[in-house]
């Protein structure tokens, strides 16, 4: 009985909804990136297009097929990505890391609201899934050119 409700407090009534809302998730057309990426431990796959100007994210487009707490990173992510710098989403990213990895705290702003993942942390095998996005996107980030 306590691995259903450890399933029902990680899957909470927060996570399920992020999950359910999505934004940003349409392609984008002629994005200057599109990365693709696939965690063979969940099955999660994540596709991100990408545009910057000077270095800042300016559209973005996301195809998520994930477990919940994929799509919730992903929520959060989509609803902020939009004006952030590659920095300011590597230091999401690590803030996410240490949170899930090392009980660190929560991740300041712009992505507190990944706060709702903090009961993933002793799922390891769902952590792949719940950086998924984030690591895409700055993959895609990466190929862009320099302006």
């Amino acid at each position: 009985m306590s691995n259903e409700t450890d399933l029902i407090n990680l899957y909470s009534a927060k996570i399920l909804s992020l999950a359910a809302k999505i934004p940003l998730n349409e392609r984008l057309i002629n994005p200057h990136a599109t990365v693709r990426k696939h965690s063979p431990i969940c099955g999660s796959t994540v596709i991100v297009d990408i545009k910057l100007i000077n270095g800042v994210v300016m559209e973005y487009g996301q195809d998520v097929k994930a477990c919940a707490l994929g799509q919730a990173a992903a929520s959060v992510l989509g609803q902020k990505i939009i004006g952030l710098s590659a920095e300011e989403i590597k230091i999401g990213r690590d803030q996410l890391g240490h949170m899930l990895t090392n009980n660190g705290p929560v991740p300041d702003a712009p992505f507190e609201g990944l706060e709702p993942l903090k009961s993933a942390k002793t799922y390891t095998n769902r952590h792949s899934s719940i950086m998924l996005a984030i690591e895409a996107t700055l993959d895609a980030i990466d190929q862009c050119d320099p302006e």
